[in-house]
């Protein structure tokens, strides 16, 4: 259940929940499969909760070109805050991540993900945030992205990382809905939200703790 605190920033009222227990922190090992793309740029979308705490962490990793958050698995007309937040719309809260192959793996992206990002065990849920709108899930652009992110899953789960079984959906790309204007570089432009200090800072804290090598030298835009 959703309880609510005010959050006053520069654009509308946000309203967001109370803490209940952080994500699982786990270092988890480099993609078994993970082979290599000659493209100079790739497109991925990836869900893991508030996407807040998603961009902000993404937007820090060295190879990343641009993070942008966004709605992804429902419609045009419900791709709103106003119509996400309560669950029903079919979206979750996403970002959309442009990168170089040849500095940042897909399978990359996906470690990180669930090491510092998102407990790959909960369903439809992630940190103080209950609904299907917060749901962990990866959704490949292509069939050699959907295999790596197959392959991943599977090791992981096998891997005895977590105490619960892995169950992030692999969902089939519909079209990505950038959210509003002032959702983007929300962690960036507001480090003192409550929210942020919270739940999402310590994400960024153990990116650069346990990653050191990924982290960049200013964030992606």
């Amino acid at each position: 259940m959703r309880r609510a605190f005010a959050v006053l920033i520069a654009a509308p009222l946000l309203a967001q929940c109370a803490p209940a227990q952080a994500e699982n922190i786990v270092k988890l090992p480099a993609a078994a499969y993970d082979p290599a793309v000659s493209a100079k740029r790739a497109t991925a979308v990836l869900a893991g909760g508030c996407f807040w705490g998603v961009e902000g962490v993404f937007s820090q990793v060295k190879g990343v070109i641009s993070v942008e958050a966004g709605y992804h698995g429902g419609s045009r007309a419900t791709a709103k805050y106003d119509l996400t937040h309560d669950g029903t719309s079919g979206h979750a809260e996403a970002v959309r991540i442009v990168y170089d192959p040849g500095q940042v793996s897909y399978g990359t992206l996906l470690r990180v993900l669930f090491s510092v990002v998102a407990d790959p065990t909960l369903k439809n849920r992630q940190g103080p945030d209950a609904g299907t709108q917060y749901r962990a899930a990866i959704v490949p652009m292509d069939a050699a992205q959907r295999q790596v992110a197959t392959a991943y899953l599977a090791q992981i789960g096998k891997g005895g990382y977590f105490r619960k079984p892995v169950i992030v959906p692999v969902e089939r790309y519909k079209t990505f809905y950038p959210a509003e204007s002032y959702h983007q570089n929300f962690m960036r432009l507001h480090p003192a939200n409550p929210y942020i200090v919270r739940w999402d800072a310590p994400k960024l804290t153990a990116l650069k703790r346990l990653f050191p090598g990924l982290v960049r030298g200013a964030p992606a835009p």
